[in-house]
């Protein structure tokens, strides 16, 4: 009895969910069975650029999923800085956690999300961040110096392989042998390029075995028994290295370093593998698309590289960027900056509605899959002035008005905005700078550059060609 009350409330809810859905705008372009879905795998930004016309709320159905997507700076604001509300449930939570695992930030519910938020903030701290930089400045040395004159580079495969060997090198510095991490690299590779395909499509897609299928499934298992040898191994050695995953160890401690009043319950080492695994991921795919897209809308604005070049040839004198020269690059910051309001990596930020609300006029049950987009948000023209213009001065406060801090949301808002923003941003500019430093990087004459369907906001690929130009 208690099994068919279940099922006929799931029913009933799943009805209210798709009448009330009706009522809300539909852009153009969906197809039967799949809806939207084709197209938002195939060019997911004129997908989100047709939102404009449905108003604050509009639908997309993708395959068996209705969503509704949230397209006002307001609304946008009411459903990330209300968690109680618009929650991590729903289909699109439970995918993820099948595909990357339960017990980490990503698809923690607001119950537990604080508790592991409190746990892991240490790791963040900004007293670790002198040492987190060095290793960013080494690799971006390590990376260009590989680099050839007139050579065509992927940059999106680049600066992935760099971002790469960052996260590695901070999580995991001194936990496995050189070939162990050469392996996650690779098999973290994998898994991002599959991820976001196995969380949005439905699942019997995934259950055919084919190669692709058995890569992915392979490199999944074969990180996770890596990233669980790891903790264990830190755990039981007691070591503190200057590493994140020692940090995540130290912190989860059952006294966490509070009054007993205040002490939280330790994370267990799975929580730990999890946690470990999500930074891996957000550190290097998110820094890799900011620097890919920077340097190509640098490629496309030769007025803005030169003052770029300018900066970096003052600042730096021909040396690696480091965490001493950050309040000098004001412009390479304003740069990052921009290609971040222009592609922020994190585009799409899904929700799960927990109680019956009203948003934009309609009435949402509970149950309701609704998304918010920082790239609508970031181009509206309400929000800001010319917003599909590359224009970096938009972020000189003594220059232009600045966007109210809930309108620029790259690194997301409210109690779930990303915990490594510090992080990520003084990579993103380390990096820029370096890079800029020492090469010109122009873009190949008739490549077409299309961004992916991924888990963040990414080129396909990005090729240009690399010269070395000789210090001012």
């Amino acid at each position: 009895m208690a099994h068919g009350c279940a099922a006929e409330w799931d029913v009933r809810k799943v009805g209210a969910v798709v009448s009330v859905l009706a009522r809300v705008g539909t852009p153009p372009g969906r197809l039967p069975v799949v809806g939207h879905g084709l197209r938002w795998l195939q060019d997911p930004l004129a997908v989100l650029g047709s939102l404009a016309e449905c108003g604050d709320l509009a639908r997309l159905q993708l395959g068996p999923l209705d969503l509704v997507m949230v397209c006002s700076a307001e609304l946008t604001r009411q459903v990330l800085l209300d968690d109680r509300t618009f929650d991590r449930e729903g289909v699109l939570a439970k995918r993820v956690s099948q595909v990357m695992g339960e017990g980490g930030l990503i698809t923690a519910t607001r119950a537990t999300h604080r508790h592991r938020r409190r746990l892991t903030q240490p790791v963040f701290h900004r007293s670790r961040l002198p040492g987190y930089a060095r290793t960013m400045t080494a690799q971006a040395s390590v990376t260009t110096a590989g680099w050839r004159d007139g050579q065509t580079l992927d940059v999106m495969a680049e600066m992935l392989g760099m971002t790469t060997a960052v996260a590695v090198e901070t999580l995991f510095s001194g936990s496995a042998d050189d070939a162990i991490q050469r392996q996650a690299k690779a098999d973290f590779g994998l898994i991002m390029e599959g991820a976001y395909r196995r969380i949005l499509l439905p699942p019997l897609l995934f259950r055919v075995p084919r190669p692709r299928k058995r890569r992915f499934d392979q490199a999944m298992v074969r990180l996770q028994r890596t990233v669980d040898a790891w903790v264990a191994d830190t755990r039981a050695s007691g070591a503190r290295r200057p590493d994140l995953l020692s940090a995540l160890v130290a912190s989860s401690e059952a006294d966490n370093g509070l009054t007993d009043r205040e002490a939280l319950p330790g994370l267990t080492d799975r929580e730990v593998a999890v946690l470990a695994m999500e930074f891996l991921g957000a550190g290097a795919e998110t820094t890799a698309s900011v620097l890919a897209w920077s340097l190509h809308l640098l490629g496309g604005h030769p007025t803005v590289s030169a003052r770029l070049w300018e900066e970096v040839d003052s600042v730096l004198n021909g040396a690696s960027a480091e965490l001493k020269h950050l309040p000098q690059l004001v412009m390479t910051t304003r740069v990052v900056m921009e290609a971040m309001r222009l592609y922020p990596p994190g585009w799409t930020l899904f929700r799960g509605v927990t109680r019956q609300v009203t948003l934009g006029g309609h009435v949402l049950p509970a149950g309701t899959a609704i998304a918010c987009s920082p790239y609508v948000l970031h181009r509206r023209e309400d929000v800001f002035d010319a917003p599909d213009r590359f224009h970096p001065e938009r972020w000189n406060p003594e220059a232009c008005e600045q966007p109210d801090r809930h309108a620029f949301i790259p690194f997301g808002d409210g109690a779930r905005k990303c915990i490594g923003e510090e992080y990520g941003l003084t990579e993103a500019v380390l990096a820029l700078a370096t890079i800029a430093g020492r090469w010109q990087l122009e873009p190949v004459p008739g490549a077409e550059v299309r961004a992916a369907a991924a888990t963040v906001l990414r080129p396909r690929s990005l090729p240009m060609r690399a010269f070395t130009r000789a210090r001012r």
